[in-house]
């Protein structure tokens, strides 16, 4: 049973140390964001920071050290994440690569792709984006019609990819494309590849969101020629490997820390100028269902640490967290206008109004609410 997997798990005490390397290193940086940026959370790009991080030996550090890595395990690199998260640092440049490309290519990738692609993602020499969302397909993954088709020296891709987060600043896709059957055949028949998107016949086209900022990209495949060595595991199994990339997506604390800046700046509002007790009460309420969340998040992490793909468990804390993401900027809006009079901090109205405009995205990204309930509810034998 799902609620049987939750078995609260700590961080083990010899993770301290690290927490406070990195809270070390995030002093010495943190002073250079502004509080907008700040409010990007992982969505926002800095490659300089990456490439410091990757100094220190904090990307793909869950990897072996014959690839780059460090060896160690899912909880070490949940401290890291979750310093850079709580304090809102812009580690989307290589985000998807630490996070997702890198362990599915560990788990499926041949030898080759492991030592060419794994030391460059080490040391944040290679980006790379996701290649799943597609138009017309709504969250149903499993209808895509983007095209890989067999030719005498590898593959040719033509279809589209859309939302893809950092395309435009990325040098990788992994992309899932259908190779035999069509979209009627559900999870059959698809295949993941690794793209160079300086390939020729790719295009990648800007959207912009409602705050004007390019995080989002339609990318479009035009006779796209991939080598054989393009292809990541087993032709036709990329439906269970997307499946299982998915549990590093959603397991992590970037699905409960996204609006943590907001928190931080309500905080110290309420601290120098007092609050209501509603305002206290409210705060309250966020912390209590934050701390569940975490402890669920370590949990995952916990999972992983020992070989477990814990695919639905996963979607439950994506949703609970994505809903808590979005609450947050709702209730502190509410608290700020029940009291018209009182004058907030423009830093605070800033934050509030950008994380307002983008909080809908957060319960998009990942996999829609209604995806990840009908999995949950399959799970406990309710449809």
């Amino acid at each position: 049973m799902l609620l049987d997997s939750f078995n609260i798990a700590k961080l083990p005490n010899d993770t301290q140390t690290l927490r406070e390397q990195v809270r070390s290193f995030i002093e010495g940086y943190e002073k250079k964001v502004p509080v907008i940026e700040k409010s990007k959370s992982w969505m926002g790009v800095d490659p300089d920071l990456s490439r410091g991080l990757a100094e220190k030996g904090w990307l793909g550090v869950s990897l072996p050290t014959e690839y780059g890595g460090q060896g160690l395990d899912a909880l070490s690199r949940f401290v890291i994440v979750e310093e850079l998260l709580g304090h809102s640092m812009p580690v989307g440049a290589h985000w998807i690569a630490d996070r997702q490309s890198g362990p599915l290519i560990m788990k499926y990738g041949t030898e080759n792709q492991k030592r060419y692609f794994l030391p460059k993602i080490c040391a944040a020499e290679a980006f790379f984006c996701i290649g799943m969302s597609e138009p017309n397909s709504g969250s149903d993954l499993a209808s895509i019609h983007t095209r890989a088709e067999r030719t005498t020296e590898g593959w040719r891709l033509n279809g589209q990819k859309i939302w893809t987060t950092n395309a435009h600043g990325s040098h990788y896709m992994i992309a899932l494309a259908r190779t035999s059957g069509s979209a009627e055949d559900r999870h059959s028949g698809l295949s993941q590849f690794v793209i160079d998107l300086k390939s020729p016949g790719i295009d990648i086209r800007k959207i912009r969101d409602l705050t004007g900022d390019h995080h989002f990209n339609e990318v479009f495949f035009n006779d796209v020629l991939l080598d054989e060595s393009s292809l990541i595991g087993t032709e036709g199994n990329g439906w269970d490997q997307v499946i299982n990339e998915l549990a590093y997506e959603r397991s992590g604390p970037e699905r409960i820390y996204s609006s943590i800046i907001l928190c931080d700046l309500w905080l110290d509002f309420i601290r120098e100028r007092g609050a209501p007790s509603s305002s206290v009460t409210k705060l309250g309420e966020i912390v209590a269902r934050l701390v569940v969340l975490r402890h669920m998040s370590i949990t995952l992490a916990t999972q992983m640490k020992t070989g477990l793909s814990p695919i639905t468990e996963a979607a439950l804390v994506k949703d609970l967290g994505t809903e808590l993401e979005q609450d947050i900027p709702a209730q502190i809006s509410n608290e700020l206008f029940r009291f018209p009079h009182v004058s907030s901090p423009r830093s605070l109205r800033g934050a509030l109004s950008y994380i307002s405009q983008i909080s809908p995205t957060f319960s998009l990204r990942g996999g829609t609410r209604e995806i990840l309930r009908g999995m949950i509810a399959r799970d406990l034998g309710l449809r």
